[in-house]
C-alpha cells in the first residue's frame, strides 16, 4: 500500500473526483465514500441511501473500519454537500432542510468519528462549511443551519476533549461559490471570475495534507475569489 493515504468523504461529486485525481496523480492511495463509485479510486465504499442517521453512519464506520483494519491515513476530506433553497415560508422547507443536514450534517459527523478512529497523529480532516453562513441566510435557511453547525464542529473538534488524535487538524473551508459544472449549468450569466476553481481547493488540501502552511485546528478558511484570483483567508 503507498505510504501516504486519503480518504475523500464525498468522492464522486464534482470536487471530491477532482481530489481523488489530484491526490492519486501524487502517488497516494485513496478511498472514496459515496453513493456510488469512483472508478479512479483505489478503493470505494458505497453509501446505503437511508433516512436514519444512525444506520447510515453504522454502515459506512463499519465498512471503513473493515477496509483499513489497523492502518490509519493522513488525511479525511469530507467534501460532500450541495445546495438547495427556501426561506421559512417555502412549501420545500422541510425537504430541503433535511436534504442540507443529510448532505451537510451527516457527513461532516461521520467524517470526525472517522478521524477519531484512522486519523494519523498530526493528520488532516477538512470539512465543507460555507461563507455565506457566517451570518444570514434569508432564501436558503436549511443550507445556512447546516453549514453553520459544520462550522461548529469543526470549531469543537480542536478542543482540548475535540476527540482528534494528537496533532490532528480539522479545518473547514468557506466558498463563496466553486466553479462546478452543475453551477455553470444553473447561473450560465454569471461572473466566473469570481467563482473559486476546484483545481485550488485541491492544491490546497494537498498542500495543508503535506504540513504546508497548514492553517491551526478549528480554522474557518474563507475561499474569496476575484479576478480569477483566490486567496484563502480566515474568518474572524
Amino acid at each position: 500500500m503507498a505510504a501516504h493515504r486519503v480518504i475523500v468523504y464525498g468522492g464522486n461529486g464534482a470536487l471530491g473526483s477532482k481530489c481523488v485525481q489530484h491526490f492519486k496523480s501524487k502517488g497516494w492511495w485513496v478511498a472514496s465514500i459515496d453513493m456510488s463509485a469512483n472508478d479512479e479510486a483505489n478503493v470505494n465504499v458505497t453509501v446505503k441511501m437511508s433516512d436514519s442517521f444512525t444506520e447510515q453512519a453504522a454502515q459506512v464506520t463499519s465498512d471503513v473500519s473493515q477496509l483499513l483494519g489497523e492502518d490509519k491515513v493522513d488525511a479525511i476530506l469530507c467534501v460532500a454537500g450541495g445546495w438547495a433553497g427556501g426561506s421559512c415560508s417555502s412549501k420545500d422547507l422541510y425537504k430541503n432542510t433535511d436534504l442540507m443536514w443529510k448532505q451537510s450534517v451527516w457527513t461532516s459527523t461521520i467524517s470526525s468519528h472517522l478521524a477519531a478512529l484512522h486519523l494519523k497523529q498530526g493528520g488532516l480532516l477538512t470539512l465543507a462549511g460555507a461563507k455565506a453562513a457566517l451570518s444570514g441566510t434569508g432564501g436558503m435557511v436549511g443550507y445556512g443551519m447546516a453549514k453553520a453547525a459544520v462550522h461548529q464542529l469543526c470549531q469543537s473538534l480542536a478542543t482540548k476533549n475535540g476527540g482528534m488524535p494528537s496533532g490532528a487538524a480539522a479545518v473547514a473551508i468557506l466558498p463563496v461559490t466553486l466553479d462546478t459544472p452543475m453551477n455553470r449549468k444553473f447561473m450560465p450569466d454569471a461572473d466566473f471570475g469570481s467563482w473559486t476553481p476546484l483545481e485550488y481547493v485541491t492544491e490546497t488540501f494537498f498542500s495543508w495534507a503535506t504540513g504546508v502552511e497548514r492553517p491551526a485546528s478549528g480554522s474557518l478558511i474563507q475561499l474569496l475569489t476575484s479576478g480569477g484570483e483566490t486567496q484563502a483567508v480566515a474568518a474572524q
